[in-house]
């Protein structure tokens, strides 16, 4: 009995085919994004860090970038109301995420600004600057360029919608207010600020307004995020909940 071969045709194809199911696996997997949205306060930020730590993922804060721009735009005596002006700084702009004694640092310039841009000032005034269509092109540009490192987890206003759209997993964190005011006045005082809680409260309620109501990158949560209330969760508690939920539990 003669043994019968496979046609080339069919043979190059499906081998073709196998190729591109493995490379396309390969690439989901060396390229997982994570992308978190929420308000202010609600502890974001400290669940991307500890989770990007956690996965062994590039922690990328663009709240950060924003403040470091804000700093910038202040220092240099620009108005807050002057897009072109502030997208000239934008694109100038030449910041950097390192690592020091554990903890990740963000410099602007070569300057470790981390804990300056946290000031009262500084939270006051960014979502005015965040608010321009013009720097928010700009910022999502770097942002983008900035996520082409491979794996990455990276928080914001408005990463599942304009900065990682096809993000595999994207979560909105949230909090009740008075729960959000009482943890950025723990923050704020941690970097050695005096600020009222009164303040905070009204500092918070502004930006809400002000980020939900930008007409390019606003705050909202998307039909494909996964909504986590952390009122009434410790940092390890919500951790958990979303290893849960992205199976790495």
């Amino acid at each position: 009995m003669t043994k019968r071969s496979m046609p080339r045709r069919f043979a190059f194809s499906s081998l073709w085919s196998c190729a591109r199911i493995v490379y396309n696996t390969c690439e989901r997997v060396l390229f997982v994004k994570i992308a978190i949205d929420g308000p202010a306060g609600a502890g974001k930020s400290t669940l991307a860090r500890a989770l990007a730590a956690r996965l062994g993922y590039i922690y990328i804060d663009t709240g950060a970038m924003y403040r470091a721009l804000t700093w910038k735009a202040l220092q240099a005596g620009l108005d807050l109301n002057d897009p072109m002006a502030l997208s000239g700084l934008a694109v100038e702009l030449n910041i950097a995420f390192d690592k020091q004694d554990g903890q990740q640092r963000l410099l602007c310039q070569g300057e470790d600004i981390s804990a300056i841009i946290r000031s009262p000032q500084i939270s006051a005034a960014v979502s005015q600057v965040a608010a321009h269509p013009q720097v928010r092109q700009i910022m999502v540009h770097k942002q983008q360029q900035l996520a082409q490192v491979g794996r990455v987890v990276m928080d914001g206003r408005d990463i599942g919608e304009q900065v990682l759209p096809d993000a595999n997993y994207k979560f909105f964190v949230t909090a009740d207010l008075q729960e959000r005011a009482e943890r950025r006045l723990q923050e704020m005082e941690a970097c050695g600020f005096q600020v009222d809680k009164d303040s905070v409260l009204q500092d918070m309620r502004n930006r809400d307004l002000m980020d939900a109501a930008r007409s390019v990158g606003a705050l909202k949560i998307l039909p494909d995020s996964i909504v986590i209330d952390t009122s009434a969760y410790n940092a390890e508690e919500v951790l958990a909940q979303i290893l849960y939920l992205i199976g790495e539990c």
